[in-house]
């Protein structure tokens, strides 16, 4: 079992910058990779990128290639969302996810506001 707690969104306007983290506990040593998702009002979940657990290779969308970031502190079993230059078009609940092997993610955050005002 793997408990992933969100934290770190809110309100910004544009061009600003937030950072949400996602901190894992639990089987911390199974997970594969970790990823973030978002789903804005009216539309589907969404994925924004994911970084491997073991490697902290990262991948983005293009929609927020340049603009955002996920690291990982191995210190901490906490994975961070960099997020700069944000638009409005930004503004959706993000959740955190994990999964263990090659396939859906099977755990997830419950997840944060992000609201990006123009």
């Amino acid at each position: 079992q793997v408990v992933l707690v969100e934290s770190g969104g809110g309100l910004v306007q544009a061009g600003g910058s937030l950072r949400l983290s996602c901190a894992a506990s639990g089987r911390t040593f199974s997970i594969l990779s970790m990823a973030w998702f978002r789903q804005a009002p009216g539309k589907e979940r969404e994925f924004v990128g994911n970084i491997i657990w073991s490697t902290s290779y990262a991948t983005y969308v293009d929609s927020v290639k340049g603009r955002f970031t996920i690291s990982r502190d191995n210190a901490k079993n906490t994975v961070h969302l960099q997020m700069n230059s944000l638009k409005p078009e930004d503004t959706a609940v993000y959740y955190c996810a994990a999964q263990q092997t090659p396939g859906p993610y099977n755990y997830w955050g419950q997840g944060t506001q992000v609201t990006v005002s123009s």
